[in-house]
């Protein structure tokens, strides 16, 4: 096999076990009406309440726009509640529910569900050599994808300040 097909069927594998990852997480969110990316949330409100919506999409690294999609279905199954600030009516801040602590725990049972049926014929150093090799990878998409952007950026501004000269001339 060229190293280009061994990497293009790393690729596709990878591929393959996120979806089965994603698949087998909704199932098992789906009894408790969770949505697959809403445990995050869930964990971080268990840990500190009356957050902001901008906090919270600093603490998940989400956009502002994914966050208040997810706080609005977690309001509507009843699980969170968000309070105007009384300080700064122009802040809102957000709550668990009785509903939403007592779910905290179901959600643990299931994602540890999950990773026992992910990982259940792995040794701990298989496991450890994974986490590696996992982080590795996360660093290495993190970076290409901060280029990316830093190039993006880079050329909003020189269309900038191209656009600034041309008005000016």
């Amino acid at each position: 096999m060229t190293q280009r097909s061994e990497l293009e069927a790393l690729d596709f594998l990878l591929g393959q076990v996120c979806r089965l990852h994603y698949i087998r997480a909704q199932g098992l969110l789906d009894t408790l009406g969770v949505y697959r990316g809403q445990p995050p949330v869930l964990h971080i409100l268990h840990e500190q309440e009356g957050l902001t919506q901008s906090e919270l999409a600093a603490r998940l690294e989400l956009a502002p726009a994914t966050v208040t999609k997810m706080l609005q279905r977690l309001e509507k199954a009843g699980f969170i509640q968000r309070q105007t600030d009384a300080e700064d009516q122009r802040v809102s801040r957000v709550y668990l529910t009785d509903a939403g602590r007592a779910i905290q725990a179901d959600v643990g049972v299931a994602l540890s569900r999950l990773a026992q049926e992910t990982f259940s014929d792995f040794t701990i150093e298989e496991r450890i050599v994974l986490r590696r090799l996992m982080l590795q990878m996360r660093e290495n998409l993190s970076g290409v994808i901060a280029a990316l952007e830093d190039n993006l950026l880079s050329r909003q501004n020189e269309s900038e300040v191209e656009t600034g000269n041309a008005r000016n001339a």
